[in-house]
């Protein structure tokens, strides 16, 4: 049926699609055979997670001997890890809630890939204050249980108990957050599928979704309330990891800086690398109508803003140390950008700060290919942050005598390249097994930007007149 539109505004959603080529479109992925380059590219992924699986074991049988900390360099390549990961797992939450309480509608055709993003790298990060336990076994002593050991307790004033606490919960309503998300796009794939294990785990996980109005408002409210317990953790989880940092008297970790900075970091490493993802999963999964040229757009914009503030800490810092009239807290600095591993500094401040200015041009942002190479940079950039924060802070301690230097081992960069295997092989499991786009928030907002003359556009404007939720209208214009 064709539909003469009048276009208002670039829209969301290219192609002019129906609600039933947004379903087969999405579902097609999920549907049909991996393709090669699927293939391809998880058992590479697999490989690398072989690697650090082996790694972890033989750290685990030997001791964290194997790494290259020692006395003076207590934290190093695994703390640093620790933080990137956490950092990552920021724009799922970012994109997913903040931007759904702010009525943001480009969120939709991104958000689903972004939860899963936020899952997978908090596993990646709760991988390391485990293993740097050096008793990992012992790692249940810090969860909140009845207390079967008498008097001995952890330390609730330690910021790294801290860490627990935020970190699961974090993950806890993250994954609560986005399964909710995904129940109707799971009845969906009920609906669709054949006879057989598919069908039977989607219709038990879709709570018997049955897409009337009330099932829909009740959803929406749901969804709503966990959008708002979510948006206090975008702040709250890395404030508490920057507090390992800033609780310390170690000049150029005691700052008061480091919780808005590191919150700033994080939302600005994890948009990156929400942007790395989407954009290979545009090209392979032939989803450029939608993850639009307008949806790239944002997330640079996003990605300048995010640049400014952390480009805006590094110079505060400096400036911080030369105000403070403490030669411990100068020394620090200059060591940091102009000792042993300034080349660190610079590699992290050409990535953060220089490179993202590129994204003012919009010749540059709409150029996807540079776009892509500026995400990858920035993340590079970031994990060198958390690199430079850490050991520069440490290898030139008050006295000289107890300076000392780092290099990373075999081991440290193996279990660093397992990381991004395991993030890498579950993100690609899910872009396979389940809906990569939301596919009920996309259909809500198929007409953005355009003048619908008739059809389901009618059902979802007489919705909007009515007062109901936009997938509430989007849905009876389906069944309409």
């Amino acid at each position: 049926m064709a539909d003469s539109t009048v276009v208002l505004r670039p829209p969301l959603i290219d192609g002019n699609k129906t609600f039933a080529q947004v379903t087969s479109d999405v579902c097609s992925g999920m549907e049909g055979k991996p393709t090669p380059l699927w293939w391809a590219s998880f058992l590479t992924a697999f490989s690398f997670l072989l690697l650090g699986g082996s790694a972890i074991g033989y750290l685990v049988a030997t001791g964290i001997g194997t790494w290259g900390a020692n006395r003076t360099i207590g934290w190093a390549f695994d703390i640093t890890n620790f933080v990137f990961w956490i950092g990552i797992g920021h724009a799922g939450t970012l994109i997913s809630a903040v931007l759904y309480l702010l009525r943001q509608r480009w969120r939709t055709s991104v958000n689903r890939a972004a939860e899963a993003m936020t899952l997978f790298a908090v596993m990646c990060a709760g991988l390391f204050p485990v293993i740097h336990l050096g008793r990992p076994w012992m790692a249940y002593w810090i969860f909140p249980y009845p207390n079967t050991r008498g008097p001995l307790w952890v330390n609730f004033r330690s910021p790294l108990v801290w860490d627990a606490f935020a970190i699961s919960t974090y993950f806890t309503i993250s994954l609560v957050f986005w399964y909710v998300g995904l129940i109707p796009d799971l009845a969906t794939v009920r609906d669709r599928a054949k006879e057989g294990l598919r069908k039977k785990l989607s219709g038990i996980f879709s709570l018997g979704w049955n897409g009337s109005t009330r099932t829909w408002s009740r959803y929406e409210v749901v969804y709503l309330l966990l959008a708002g317990l979510a948006t206090p953790l975008v702040l709250s989880v890395h404030t508490i990891v920057s507090w390992d940092f800033a609780t310390s008297v170690i000049p150029g970790w005691h700052t008061t800086i480091f919780p808005p900075y590191f919150v700033a970091g994080a939302i600005f490493s994890g948009l990156a690398m929400v942007l790395t993802l989407m954009l290979v999963a545009r090209k392979t999964m032939r989803l450029e109508q939608y993850i639009t040229i307008r949806h790239v757009e944002v997330m640079c914009k996003l990605i300048i803003a995010t640049s400014g503030m952390v480009g805006l800490a590094y110079a505060t810092e400096f400036v911080t140390a030369l105000y403070s009239g403490n030669p411990y807290e100068q020394f620090a600095f200059l060591n940091r950008a102009f000792g042993p591993w300034g080349w660190s500094y610079g590699i992290m401040v050409s990535c953060n700060v220089i490179i993202p200015q590129l994204l003012w041009s919009k010749r540059i942002r709409t150029n996807i290919a540079i776009v892509f190479v500026i995400s990858i940079f920035v993340n590079i950039g970031m994990w060198f942050e958390r690199f430079v924060i850490i050991v520069t802070s440490l290898h030139r301690d008050y006295l000289p005598s107890s300076w000392a230097d780092y290099r990373p081992t075999p081991i440290e960069i193996a279990i660093l390249a397992g990381t991004f295997g395991l993030f890498f092989s579950c993100f690609l499991l899910f872009c396979r097994f389940l809906p990569v786009i939301a596919m009920a928030e996309v259909k809500g907002v198929l007409n953005e930007g355009r003048e619908p003359a008739h059809g389901h556009g009618h059902a979802e404007a007489a919705g909007k007149r009515a007062g109901l939720p936009e997938r509430v209208s989007a849905m009876e214009g389906v069944r309409g």
